[in-house]
């Protein structure tokens, strides 16, 4: 089927790319990516927008692109950092190369109100991360923005081609939706998107990928697995749901989980392998390690219970693609091994033997979906966990004392988050234990014992995150809790860093 007045995104590597296919769809359009040496993939598009990237234009492997057949599908065409760069130069311009990188938020100045920056304000706040800068321009080129250095940022070429130096993908750029919708404005007959017809195709390409075939779902209780595991019932799939116990669970975890797969009426197996997993991490540090360990035992143990299994389903979103950088031909730079990207992955992968039906989405996205299906609001509303577990948020070696610690100083904060009504103003908060001891007293005499780093952050996608400002009387009460109810701690800290530079989680 050729694909017909969609937004075509061409991928040139940025950690944002995919964030700019879900901007798209919040502005109510279909929008599908794609690797710029594939133009022929993208059909009948209404408008293109060609991402920004890691590479310098200047570099020897610089991603390009066939400016003569990207000019033949003659629709708008906006290009983002890199993106903007490339155009520049095919117009006729030039690009300077520099060593400083400007990477954080800057000023946007409009030369005018019109166009792409109709109703914009005057001044913006907007969100960098380059290091080249447009230098000569071509004939016929305009400068339709600035920063406050009155350096060029955003430039037209003609009526239907546009650039800008900044993300106007993620939220710190304050008006960037806006400004998308102003260049989306531009193309005709743009096909909506709407969740339910996302749902139905999600179910068709799945029964078309299956067929007949067994799969094992591994569930962990967690909103991507869930919505998996209930995407593949409603469509019919011949499904195994196997909850794997690897021992690094938050506290009645274990129970949680059953309790919610039973209320949907899906039946799923439990794996108790705590020794196991513990066993193999035992004298490991190395985060990257840990995850690789977690990763292939996960696979280990899947096949090991289901034996003739087929297909592994997995509840893949794209920042684990993105961050893993592990797509054969992804254009990113790597951030983490997630677990489910390991190499054992990878294999299976190449051989059709995993499906990853919400890939392509972010957990908004994937809640949304989850509503659809009909999922119950606390199920869907959950915080985000880590597949690997508590094994990110205990640095250093793994221990059973440890990972205890963690657990009670975890239950204590989540508790007094859903007490207090602040869980459901957050996105994702946890207990981490800092692999350091320091010095205290208690009960007049001196401890020396492990530090808490408590963790709240607020986000849309899990790509950016910035932390929550909790009340001070919050804190103090639950850190007095942590103090005095837990074993093994005598100092309690609040995680006040933003994504970038941190991530969310410490591992």
């Amino acid at each position: 089927m050729i694909e017909k007045n969609h937004v075509a995104v061409l991928d040139f590597g940025s950690q944002y790319t995919q964030l700019i296919v879900r901007r798209v769809r919040e502005l109510g359009f279909v929008s599908k990516l794609y690797l710029p040496e594939n133009l022929e993939q993208i059909g009948e598009p209404g408008a293109i927008i060609l991402s920004g990237g890691p590479k310098s234009t200047s570099d020897p492997d610089a991603p390009d692109i066939d400016f003569e057949q990207l000019r033949s599908f003659q629709v708008p065409v906006l290009g983002v950092c890199y993106g903007m760069q490339l155009l520049n130069i095919k117009f006729g311009g030039s690009v300077q190369s520099s060593n400083k990188r400007e990477y954080g938020p800057a000023d946007l100045f409009p030369t005018e109100c019109a166009g792409l920056y109709a109703e914009i304000s005057e001044r913006s706040q907007v969100w960098m991360s380059h290091s080249d800068t447009v230098s000569n321009l071509p004939e016929g080129a305009k400068v339709i923005a600035k920063n406050q250095h009155g350096t060029p940022v955003s430039l037209q070429w003609g009526d239907d081609y546009y650039g800008i130096q900044f993300h106007p993908e993620v939220t710190h750029s304050h008006e960037g939706l806006a400004i998308l919708g102003n260049f989306l404005s531009k193309a005709k007959d743009l096909q909506p998107f709407h969740i339910e017809d996302f749902k139905r195709q999600l179910i068709e390409q799945i029964r078309e990928t299956v067929g007949d075939k067994q799969v094992v779902c591994g569930v962990s209780g967690g909103v991507d697995s869930t919505v998996l595991a209930v995407l593949l019932n409603e469509a019919g799939v011949n499904m195994r749901a196997v909850f794997v116990d690897h021992g690094l669970l938050r506290k009645n975890e274990g129970a949680q989980v059953r309790e919610i797969f039973g209320r949907m009426g899906i039946e799923i197996e439990t794996i108790e392998c705590e020794e196991r997993f513990l066993t193999a991490l035992d004298g490991v540090d190395d985060p990257e390690k840990k995850r690789v360990i977690i990763g292939n035992l996960f696979i280990d143990i899947f096949w090991g219970a289901v034996g003739n299994a087929e297909m592994l389903a997995q509840g893949t979103l794209y920042p684990d693609v993105i961050e893993s950088a592990s797509n054969d031909h992804s254009k990113a730079s790597k951030i983490k091994t997630h677990h489910n990207r390991v190499d054992r992955i990878l294999e299976l992968q190449k051989e059709g033997k995993v499906l990853e039906p919400l890939a392509e989405l972010f957990k908004d996205e994937v809640r949304e979906l989850g509503m659809s299906l009909g999922l119950d609001a606390d199920i869907v509303n959950r915080h985000p966990f880590p597949g690997p577990g508590l094994a990110v948020r205990c640095p250093g070696l793994i221990t059973k004392d440890r990972l205890e610690v963690v657990r009670d100083c975890d239950k204590i904060f989540i508790d007094a988050l859903h007490a207090s009504g602040w869980y459901a103003k957050t996105w994702q908060a946890y207990a981490c234990l800092i692999p350091v001891k320091t010095v205290g007293v208690k009960g007049d005499e001196r401890s020396y014992e492990w530090a808490i780093s408590l963790r709240a952050v607020i986000s849309e996608d899990a790509m950016t995150a910035d932390w929550v400002e909790l009340p001070y009387s919050f804190l103090r009460d639950v850190s007095n809790q942590i103090l005095n109810e837990v074993s093994g701690v005598n100092r309690v800290l609040y995680d006040i860093s933003t994504k970038p530079p941190a991530s969310i989680e410490w591992e």
